[in-house]
């Protein structure tokens, strides 16, 4: 059953079928590994979703900022932890970067749901989506009045550029009021009636996430919350390998990479305006796009098992000094800084940088004596 809007072409049916196969590979390779290296992966994977997801929307906290966050938010599993730890992680980040703090934050929370239990989430639910937002938004005080709430006013997509601040529309989106509650119904139902029984799930993904975009049923937040959807209809697939795989899959990391591609697809696929009927866009733009999203995503979990590999082989100096790395991620350590905090003799530290160095789990800045070090992600 593939009841989509736009029609499979040949072309589209060959790259489909290689990314299958690629995800079969993926696949085998992960069933190989260990629970300690599959948690691994699964971190880096959230953790770059996280990060990218966020600065998509103009964030700017790094991935090595996010996975500090994440680290002390997981020691710490009760739902107000964030809340909990939000003064000290704003004086270890600066509070001027509270807002982007509270969107990895409320990004994560909602990301959290997802990975936890997926199945819940079938056969999808308004209220589901809702229940999404929430997580998502809450975090930042001022959106609380509208966390979980379809739009009451226009929201059309806009791209700001940083370097000039010019911003520009790039989607004009449903109206708000019965239109977009009307169409969410909607959507909601093809979504559940397809999602497990199309012989390509990807493309129904794709869909679904395209025609929610359009929508854009919530005042805010909604890229954040499409992208989440994405990863939530891998791991609502009929395909078990599917659905193992996405664990481990650094998708946002990907569209971030191609980031005016992705905005300009977007656009393409509609000439920048919401559509009532479906079969008026022109999805397969899409589609091509977030095929090469996956194919890059499922080569980059190679990448990552090699980190993994790397750092099971360092040293015990090695290993300490990398932990003092991870508890300051906000800054660029000097050796004698490093030899200060771990207590190591320096010939010792300098040795442990350079097998870090080495290893591409340290990016070195400057020469001789000036030189800095920061974690790699």
């Amino acid at each position: 059953m593939n009841n989509i809007s736009f029609e499979l072409t040949d072309h589209l049916l060959l790259r489909l079928k290689s990314l299958d196969n690629l995800f079969a590979k993926i696949y085998l390779d992960l069933n190989a590994a260990d629970q300690e290296e599959l948690k691994y992966l699964h971190k880096y994977a959230k953790v770059s979703l996280i990060g990218s997801s966020t600065r998509i929307e103009n964030a700017i906290l790094t991935d090595i900022e996010v996975s500090w966050i994440d680290t002390i938010l997981t020691q710490e599993v009760k739902e107000s932890a964030f809340e909990f730890h939000k003064q000290m992680i704003k004086e270890k980040l600066s509070e001027d970067r509270e807002r982007s703090i509270d969107e990895v934050a409320g990004c994560r929370a909602m990301l959290m749901a997802i990975y936890s239990y997926p199945e819940e989430f079938y056969p999808l639910k308004q209220n589901d989506l809702r229940t999404l937002h929430y997580e998502l938004m809450s975090p930042y005080p001022k959106a609380r009045p509208y966390a979980g709430v379809y739009k009451t006013l226009p929201n059309p997509i806009i791209e700001l550029n940083k370097r000039t601040k010019n911003t520009r529309t790039i989607f004009e989106t449903a109206p708000a009021g019965a239109i977009t509650s009307s169409m969410m119904s909607e959507l909601i139902e093809w979504y559940n009636a397809n999602i497990q029984l199309s012989a390509w799930p990807v493309a129904i993904i794709v869909e679904f996430v395209y025609r929610f975009l359009a929508i854009h049923p919530f005042q805010d937040g909604n890229g954040r919350l499409g992208r989440g959807l994405f990863l939530l209809g891998l791991l609502s697939s009929n395909s078990k390998i599917i659905t193992f795989v996405a664990r481990y899959l650094p998708i946002d990391r990907f569209i971030e990479k191609h980031k005016d591609e992705y905005y300009f697809v977007l656009n393409k696929c509609s000439k920048g305006k919401y559509q009532d009927n479906a079969e008026d866009y022109h999805i397969e733009y899409f589609l091509k796009f977030i095929i090469k999203v996956l194919e890059e995503s499922l080569n980059n979990i190679i990448i990552s098992q090699n980190r993994y590999q790397a750092e099971k082989s360092l040293s015990k100096s090695a290993l300490e000094v990398l932990k003092c790395f991870q508890e300051h991620p906000e800054t660029r350590l000097d050796t004698s800084t490093i030899v200060e905090k771990t207590n190591m003799p320096r010939r010792t530290v300098e040795f442990s940088l350079k097998t870090l160095s080495d290893k591409s789990l340290l990016q070195r800045y400057g020469q001789g004596s000036s030189s800095r070090y920061q974690l790699t992600f």
